[in-house]
């Protein structure tokens, strides 16, 4: 969420950066600037108001004292005069405070002046790419049907147990999974990040401490006789963990790293793009989280975006990074890169993680924030990544992986699965 003292001060900036994600925000931010000019005088009159009536009890109790009960007492027709408008005074002011929240829910975050303008993930800039493609055999399949041919995962199991896109993971393709998992953790706590386990449910304010509410609450799994959502990611818990935090400026980096389950509503449409693990409502993914000094997030965020490119060189996969465009970015990001894993079989392709750095963003909405060197309370920048989300960097394994013999697993996850082949 942004600060209402910075839209104040950067109006026609935060219009001109907004304009790259193709929202005109004009009137809302003018509408945000007037509901507080709105707020403020309201405050203003509202202390003056207290500050009359507190002033007029001190003379009552005087005038009762020195025996002068009459004017106290029309003084006192006053102080209840003045306690109605007191408190008519704070309903229109939590009115009005509770309109200027909920317009700040809407807008989007600042885009970094970096991000390129664009319409849609075509748009998206290419800033790194690494790996060679693999010349597969002749009949080389897609991850759907090898995992069919050598049942590794079952996706008709799935749908018969739940539904589309919930499927089951079998024998040596559970353990791939499970192998994963743990590498990807090993990874990232070797990095410094502290593993934390968390709940797969939030509370109403946890999704609107990250941003997936109000702006995602479609795409949310939401348990309603309890009100609690699903988690679409472990960003959502784990940010949530500093929420109503005051750290010390030493305090900081902190980094931490999770895996959960991930639950998305997101309807998918139909054909090979979204087939097998390519888009799924339930699947695995290992984050990683950091809260930075605002001096320091951007170095971080370079920081995390080399861990993930150092995964994905121990697995050799061919992958590629991508600076995305306004119109792809984010809600709540003010710089996005994605990593893509190209699938040979399947001839493209797939998104495989997203780092994100969000600035004040969430920790506006999270009131995180920390002591400066100067003694004064300052927000903090908050970031995430995935490291990584599982399905379809199972489904890259799979497909560059494949031999007319069986799948070969990568070298770096042997000592994690025990067996060097799928077949």
């Amino acid at each position: 969420m942004l600060q209402v003292a910075y839209i104040r001060d950067n109006k026609e900036d935060i219009v001109k950066r907004l304009a790259k994600r193709n929202i005109d925000a004009t009137q809302m931010i003018n509408e945000v600037i007037s509901l507080d000019e709105a707020r403020r005088s309201l405050q203003t009159k509202l202390d003056s108001t207290k500050a009359e009536s507190n002033s007029l009890s001190k003379e009552i109790g005087n005038l009762f004292k020195s025996g002068e009960a009459q004017k106290a007492n029309l003084l006192k027709e006053k102080t209840t005069q003045l306690k109605e408008t007191t408190k008519t005074l704070e309903q229109e002011l939590n009115y009005k405070a509770d309109e200027l929240k909920a317009l700040l829910y809407k807008i989007p975050n600042v885009p970094n002046t970096i991000v390129p303008a664009g319409n849609t993930d075509e748009d998206n800039e290419e800033v790194f790419r690494e790996g060679d493609i693999p010349v597969l055999y002749d009949g080389a399949l897609p991850h759907w049907e090898l995992a069919k041919k050598y049942d590794i995962i079952d996706f008709e199991l799935g749908n018969k147990i739940t539904g589309a896109g919930f499927p089951v993971y079998k024998g040596k393709g559970a353990k791939l999974q499970r192998a994963l998992i743990t590498y990807f953790l090993d990874k990232n706590t070797e990095a410094g990040y502290t593993e934390f386990q968390l709940p797969h449910l939030v509370n109403e304010a946890s999704g609107f401490g990250t941003g997936q509410l109000p702006d995602k609450e479609g795409q949310m799994y939401h348990v309603t006789a309890d009100n609690l959502y699903l988690i679409p990611t472990a960003e959502v818990p784990g940010t949530n963990i500093f929420r109503d935090t005051l750290l010390a400026e030493s305090d900081l980096p902190i980094g931490i790293t999770g895996y959960t389950p991930c639950f998305r509503r997101e309807a998918g449409s139909y054909g090979a793009h979204v087939r097998g693990l390519n888009r799924l409502h339930q699947f695995d993914k290992v984050e990683i989280l950091r809260v930075e000094h605002p001096n320091n997030s951007y170095n971080a965020l370079d920081g995390m975006v080399e861990h993930v490119k150092d995964i994905l060189k121990e697995l050799k996969l061919p992958y590629r990074i991508l600076r995305l465009c306004g119109g792809d970015l984010g809600f709540t990001s003010a710089l996005t890169y994605d990593f893509e894993v190209f699938s040979t079989a399947q001839d493209r392709w797939l998104e495989i993680s997203s780092v994100s750095n969000f600035e004040t963003f969430q920790a506006n909405r999270l009131k995180l924030r920390f002591k400066n060197s100067e003694g004064k309370n300052e927000l903090c920048h908050t970031l995430n990544g995935s490291s990584l989300a599982l399905p379809r960097v199972l489904a890259g394994i799979l497909e560059n992986y494949q031999t007319e013999d069986g799948i070969k697993i990568p070298e770096v996850l042997i000592p994690y699965t025990g067996f060097d082949m799928i077949s």
